[in-house]
């Protein structure tokens, strides 16, 4: 999918932010698609190979959009069967959602129904303030640069797409940062033009989403400059 959007430009440690925009984002899809490599990819520019399928962290990374100070706040979800009161607590916990699924995985493909159904269900039974719309879903298919392992089309993806009514993006995380930025940056854009941001503004509190660890923007430098493994992530785990 082409776009014109600028992407995001990380700010300096030392900027001031008291007047970031907080915005909570969650990957969700099965496990193996790429969740983190697109999240870390998103925050560090290098792409990452391997790493611990089964761990959750909440990354926040803060950036500049439209001369905006963005703080994201991006829950990767590890992708595994859970209990259904698990995963309503953290779409709970969301602004906004990126749904992925692997073009070469159709089992992670046919996922895509139902994870969309379960953002509109949970989503449905809380108070938005006076807007009754569905929390903005993009759709996004990593991993093209995989051609001779594909198994669903560029075609299904921008169907299914339509049908859901989200934009839909075919990236490769390994080969493109700029494709990965373009999707937060929209993804952010969505968020604040529904009004989420404005008129809900949930405070979740759960043993849960504290359970979950959380590398804070001040650490993205250091996450940038050495080699990183997921499995090493307490490293960069602040009290």
């Amino acid at each position: 999918m082409t776009s014109n959007f600028q992407l995001p430009r990380p700010l300096k440690r030392t900027q001031h932010l008291a007047g970031c925009r907080t915005v909570r984002v969650a990957i969700l899809g099965q496990g193996a698609v790429g969740k983190t490599a697109i999240t870390v990819r998103f925050i560090t520019k290098r792409f990452i190979g391997e790493y611990d399928p089964t761990l959750e962290t909440i990354y926040r990374h803060v950036s500049s959009v439209d001369g905006e100070c963005v703080q994201f706040e991006i829950l990767d979800t590890a992708g595994q069967e859970e209990d259904a009161m698990l995963i309503e607590e953290k779409i709970k916990w969301a602004e906004g959602f990126i749904i992925a699924y692997s073009v070469t995985d159709r089992c992670s493909f046919d996922e895509v129904l139902r994870l969309r159904f379960l953002i509109n269900h949970v989503h449905s039974g809380l108070k938005r303030g006076h807007s009754d719309a569905p929390p903005p879903v993009l759709l996004v298919a990593n991993k093209k640069d995989l051609q001779y392992d594909r198994m669903v089309t560029t075609e299904e993806g921008d169907g299914i797409a339509q049908a859901l009514k989200c934009p839909f993006f075919e990236i490769s995380a390994r080969d493109s940062y700029e494709e990965t930025a373009v999707v937060f940056n929209l993804l952010y854009r969505e968020i604040a033009t529904s009004g989420a941001l404005s008129a809900f503004r949930r405070k979740v509190s759960s043993k849960l989403m504290d359970k979950i660890p959380r590398i804070p923007s001040t650490a993205t430098t250091s996450l940038s400059t050495r080699s990183f493994s997921l499995s090493s992530v307490k490293d960069f785990l602040t009290d």
